[in-house]
């Protein structure tokens, strides 16, 4: 009788050993339930999450892209004032370049000018028509011609008030001609270029 008492106690003790296993199971698995995040709501989430980590990729690319074109369109417009400004002052070189060089040799012609005048001055009245003196002469006409042409003029003097920017005062002499100050003489015939002074016309004037 005994015996039996006890297997019946350790049969109801097992039951409830088990019982408290089996809710301590239960109990486990709804707390693991509760605090852990729902499957549905963390799918969404990181799908939203996905979506603006796109957004932000595809955004990225485009303002750097703008950005890019900004930097290249300033720098090709920078490049090109800098492009312009130099073939203006290399324009501006050039011109120079060449005026100084047309000066050059439009001071190395004008003694021949000078010889010109000076050898049709001495031909003597009577051979003045003789084809030796009118071709000299013609020749003289074209070479004026030409340099007229290159903006090459003679300064006017005799008569003119006296002008130190234009002429240079050698002597002076008395005149009943002219008043005071007023050139009565040109000794040296002067000449400008492009309305720069090229020779200063050598003068004198009146006292």
């Amino acid at each position: 009788m005994e015996k039996m008492e006890e297997e019946n106690l350790k049969e109801e003790t097992a039951e409830e050993v088990v019982e408290e296993t089996a809710e301590d199971t239960r109990g486990e698995a709804k707390g693991q339930t509760e605090e852990g995040e729902n499957p549905e709501a963390a799918e969404e989430t990181e799908e939203k999450q996905s979506k603006k980590d796109k957004k932000k990729k595809k955004e990225k690319p485009e303002e750097l892209l703008k950005q890019k074109i900004a930097e290249l369109e300033d720098k090709s417009i920078r490049q090109l004032a800098e492009f312009e400004n130099f073939r203006n002052r290399t324009e501006k070189e050039k011109q120079a370049m060449f005026e100084v060089g047309a000066r050059s040799v439009v001071e190395k012609i004008l003694p021949v000018v000078d010889n010109f005048e000076r050898g049709l001055s001495t031909v003597p009245e009577e051979e003045k028509g003789s084809a030796f003196a009118e071709g000299m002469n013609m020749i003289y006409k074209q070479l004026l011609g030409e340099l007229d042409k290159l903006g090459v003029k003679p300064i006017e003097a005799v008569g003119k008030e006296f002008d130190p920017n234009l002429h240079n005062a050698v002597m002076q002499v008395a005149s009943d001609e002219f008043e005071s100050g007023i050139v009565a003489q040109e000794l040296q015939k002067g000449y400008t270029y492009r309305d720069t002074v090229v020779r200063h016309s050598m003068v004198s004037v009146v006292e």
